[in-house]
């Protein structure tokens, strides 16, 4: 799910402020918040639990200005909203993907078609890899190398030997991601054009 760009300081500052007066209390909010978003969207099912946390605080960021002066209650109900409405849009999207069962197995057209466009995309991811730097490719590679309980202590420690926080972690793999998601566009298009 490519999303425009990171929350931006201000915004970031007001979401702080909103789950928390204390500034570390928030912090750790902010932390525990999107692990546990990542929890909901994981358990419905959803293929991108992270992206899709972090896409919800990106919305968050555009309408905390507006939103939170006349907000009543707990601010994290308001991201749990956010996230079920996600949820929603999710469903919706896998509903329009063609199901196996629609797919006549005798067109062999259509499906050298698929596999000639799969490995277009590895091409193009291999090629956009190849573009980032080393710190850049050791930062992705190590953000997703674990999963569950690993994967969280994984990140601290990756955060730690990068001297960032983890929430300075995600911001980068996401911009990462993005510009990877990006380049992989550019390929591909450019592939298509030379056919």
């Amino acid at each position: 799910m490519a999303r425009d760009s990171a929350i931006p300081t201000e915004s970031l500052e007001e979401i702080l402020a909103w789950l928390n007066a204390d500034r570390e209390v928030a912090g750790a909010m902010y932390v525990q918040l999107h692990h546990d978003l990542a929890k909901i969207f994981l358990w419905r099912g959803c293929s991108d639990p992270e992206g899709l946390s972090d896409e919800v605080f990106d919305r968050v960021a555009k309408k905390v200005h507006e939103v939170r002066p006349t907000y009543e209650g707990d601010a994290r109900n308001y991201f749990r909203a956010v996230a079920n409405n996600l949820i929603k849009e999710n469903i919706k999207k896998k509903k329009t993907h063609l199901s196996l069962e629609d797919v006549d197995p005798l067109e062999q057209p259509q499906a050298e078609t698929e596999d000639e466009t799969k490995a277009n995309r590895e091409e193009c991811l291999q090629s956009c890899l190849q573009e980032l730097n080393s710190e850049m490719w050791e930062m992705i590679q190590a953000y997703y190398a674990k999963e569950k309980q690993a994967k969280i202590e994984n990140r601290s420690k990756l955060a730690r030997r990068f001297g960032i926080s983890v929430g300075t972690l995600r911001v980068k793999v996401h911009r990462i991601r993005g510009s990877l998601e990006k380049c992989i566009e550019r390929c591909l298009e450019l592939k298509a054009r030379q056919k």
